[in-house]
């Protein structure tokens, strides 16, 4: 599984030291071993889950501008676990509903030894954080008014939502809710995915 990940980082253009490398793996065997009975993830297999899961993750890295970041609506990690690892310096803060998901979170930083990052379990619109965000992240939302309309209240001043996304969303974009402006879009190049992917970054006006 190392050798594959080496391929999907050169193929990506990213370089990171081995000890990073060690504990990118090991997110997925754990995440393989607890898939088969807490069913944290459609995908089945850990040759995908580093394409799908860990590279997919990974590429959103050089948009991460500040220190403090919330992954919200988590599920097993996705991206805030792979994005912790490669940035030790920057500190995460992993939200979730589900207990299970949050367990499992908790159990990853324990034997990967993580210090930058918190679990927390919560709807997104019940969480008060004591300070803002530079940067809010959400993979899985269902769309941008609703990342948008629940985690309003995340960012700090000047923090961004990081919107990861599929096919454009051309339609979302024309029709974001009073108040929010979109900042940036970038298309996303994750190696031996297939269809597209694209972040959007975007702010509070």
């Amino acid at each position: 599984m190392l050798e594959q990940l080496n391929s999907l980082l050169a193929q990506a253009g990213m370089e990171l030291p081995e000890a990073q490398k060690r504990q990118l793996v090991q997110l997925v065997e754990l995440l393989h071993k607890w898939n088969k009975a807490y069913n944290l993830t459609s995908v089945r297999e850990p040759q995908a889950m580093l394409v799908k899961h860990i590279m997919d993750s990974l590429v959103i890295s050089p948009y991460l501008k500040g220190e403090r970041f919330i992954d919200v609506g988590t599920g097993p990690g996705l991206p805030g676990l792979p994005l912790a690892i490669i940035n030790p310096d920057k500190q995460f803060v992993l939200l979730d509903s589900l207990g299970k998901r949050i367990r499992f979170i908790r159990q990853v930083i324990l034997e990967l030894g993580l210090t930058n990052v918190t679990p927390v379990q919560s709807r997104v619109e019940d969480y008060q954080p004591e300070q803002g965000f530079d940067g809010v992240l959400s993979r899985a939302f269902a769309s941008l008014e609703d990342m948008l309309g629940w985690c309003r209240h995340l960012p700090a001043t000047g923090g961004r939502f990081l919107a990861l996304k599929g096919i454009y969303p051309a339609e979302e974009v024309a029709n974001l809710p009073a108040g929010f402006a979109l900042l940036d879009s970038h298309t996303l190049v994750v190696p031996e995915l297939e269809g597209e992917r694209h972040l959007l970054e975007l702010t509070i006006t």
